[in-house]
């Protein structure tokens, strides 16, 4: 796995880097070496924020987390990834019988398997708007998220609330 980390607003010393590669390296049974790992280190005031990112063949797995110090946001996101894979552990099956070449570690599936099911289906009339007045329209609703159809592409687009307040938004892209 090709590991890239990138540091903003601060310098990564190199023990750092050494410890988050080294904590990466559990995940290479998972993943090819064709894979490629971001992991992004952001300093706002008294918060340190640790993204990790990996990708390989359409596949993305994320986890981010914020805390007091940078090592210990590492062990978290560290962890919310693991819990990612073992939770998408079905997907992740699927994909190596696509991709043969995939290997996965049984050490991380010793939770029991959860079924994902829909339980509900809503139908709604998807409406021209700029992605600002979607977040408008999502923040008086009250959700998490709001689709709709973007007034310059006339692609149906969605945006998000992060989980540090801001927005996102989701473009389909063809690949």
């Amino acid at each position: 796995m090709k590991v890239t980390i990138i540091g903003r607003k601060v310098n990564l010393r190199n023990n750092f880097k050494e410890l988050a590669e080294k904590k990466l390296a559990k995940f290479q049974r998972i993943f090819d070496d064709d894979a490629e790992a971001v992991v992004t280190v952001t300093v706002e005031r008294n918060r340190q924020t640790v993204e990790i990112t990996i990708r390989q063949r359409g596949m993305i797995c994320r986890a981010e987390e914020t805390a007091l110090d940078m090592n210990e946001a590492l062990d978290h996101v560290i962890s919310a990834l693991g819990r990612q894979i073992r939770r998408n552990k079905t997907r992740l099956e699927k994909a190596k019988k696509v991709d043969p070449g995939l290997e996965f570690a049984d050490a991380y599936y010793d939770e029991p398997e959860e079924e994902l099911q829909v339980v509900r289906t809503k139908r709604f009339a998807v409406k021209v708007m700029t992605p600002e007045e979607a977040i408008m329209q999502m923040n008086m609703l009250d959700h998490e998220f709001f689709l709709f159809r973007d007034d310059e592409s006339g692609e149906i687009n969605v945006v998000y609330r992060r989980k540090n307040g801001d927005y996102g938004l989701l473009v389909p892209e063809e690949k």
